[in-house]
């Protein structure tokens, strides 16, 4: 079977729609679905705030701390309720994309 022969079926809310594999597509990063209480970097940047303290409550939506990223500050806030459980950057650090920030209990 050729790669132009394998294809698959995917239903959406709106139907069933059929596409191709290709080679590409099957040899991609299975995706992961990110856990709410591990917040990390979206973005390369520096850490210009920290709002928190370990042992601090936080509700979902609470800014934790601000990065920033090509001359904009963006404001990283918590994903679910719980407590600060380890702060893993420091004030002026430098970080790269996907590291871990903050964990949340």
């Amino acid at each position: 079977m050729s790669e132009h022969d394998k294809y698959t079926q995917i239903g959406l809310e709106s139907g069933v729609f059929e596409t191709r594999v290709t080679r590409k597509f099957g040899m991609r990063k299975r995706f992961q679905k990110q856990d709410p209480r591990i917040i990390k970097a979206a973005i390369p940047g520096a850490i210009a705030q920290i709002n928190v303290e370990n042992g601090q409550p936080v509700k979902q939506g609470d800014t934790v701390l601000v990065l920033e990223a090509m001359k904009m500050l963006n404001s990283i806030k918590a994903a679910q309720d719980g407590t600060i459980k380890h702060i893993r950057v420091k004030k002026g650090e430098k970080v790269a994309k996907g590291q871990i920030l903050i964990e949340i209990a």
